[in-house]
């Protein structure tokens, strides 16, 4: 594993984990459907089987995480990651709870304490969908790291990118990932490209459906600063989606270095695995 500590090179994976339900044909969607609802005894197992590439990242971003409900026997599947991988560091956010039969969370994983997390609550039909904002450095000198999972909806995707447009425009330095359910060519991604110094990739990484790779809908953007040593899918399926992984060189300016969590306040408290 990296020295996170003085290393300038940060290793970033995003996943969405389809809540460790391995899918491999269409029909799954309908014979596993029940997956979603209940507990199925290969859902730690398949989770298991993510553990050994985990452990090479710095930084992942998960989507499509469980906090701990009946379909994930209670447990918090961003907390059992973390364990399993040995991050020192995780977060998890619930965008829709629904009580003991799911709570639907975006999670993040951490080798680096950031100095401060926010949630960002995103617009659209349906309430309920956030965004993730780790902050590492300093107050001064800031990698602002966005984790998102964007509507189906095209109109709210629009929107609820020109609001993390904003956001992003706060920081020199920035990464955006997640399942962002609409492919770099599309007007909602353009939009985000005029708006800030986020760059598109050099090239389309395909990452579902997780069988037979047609569409790049999971991203991972930087802003212009950062340089973008290698980006790629990987060939794993543990989901519908393929996990998507970019290696970054931070600019000398960006010094990172381990400090306490503070956590905004207005988010209650962010869990640490010791």
């Amino acid at each position: 594993m990296s020295n996170i500590a003085t290393s300038t090179t940060l290793r970033i994976l995003s996943y969405n984990l389809q809540v460790g339900i391995k899918t491999s044909r269409p029909s799954h969607y309908f014979t596993g459907s029940w997956k979603h609802l209940i507990p199925h005894s290969q859902r730690l197992s398949n989770l298991d089987d993510t553990i050994n590439f985990l452990e090479m990242y710095d930084i992942v971003g998960l989507q499509e995480t469980d906090a701990g409900s009946l379909r994930s026997n209670y447990i918090n599947l961003t907390e059992y990651l973390a364990d399993r991988a040995r991050f020192p560091h995780w977060y998890h956010q619930v965008n829709r709870n629904l009580g003991h039969i799911a709570k639907h969370s975006n999670g993040l994983l951490s080798r680096l304490k950031p100095y401060e997390i926010e949630n960002i609550k995103l617009p659209g039909l349906i309430p309920g969908r956030q965004a993730i904002l780790a902050k590492y450095g300093t107050e001064k000198e800031t990698l602002a790291v966005f984790v998102l999972h964007l509507a189906l909806s095209k109109r709210a995707r629009l929107r609820q990118l020109a609001m993390i447009s904003e956001k992003v425009n706060q920081y020199e330095h920035a990464i955006v990932m997640g399942d962002l359910n609409c492919k770099v060519d599309s007007a909602e991604m353009r939009h985000l490209f005029s708006e800030t110094k986020l760059h598109e990739p050099l090239e389309e990484v395909h990452t579902f459906p997780s069988w037979r790779p047609q569409h790049h809908i999971d991203h991972i953007l930087v802003t212009s600063e950062l340089e973008v040593v290698t980006a790629k899918s990987l060939k794993h399926a543990c989901s519908d989606h393929l996990p998507i992984m970019m290696e970054v060189k931070l600019p000398e300016t960006l010094k990172i270095k381990q400090k306490p969590l503070i956590t905004a306040s207005q988010i209650g408290k962010t869990t640490e695995v010791a």
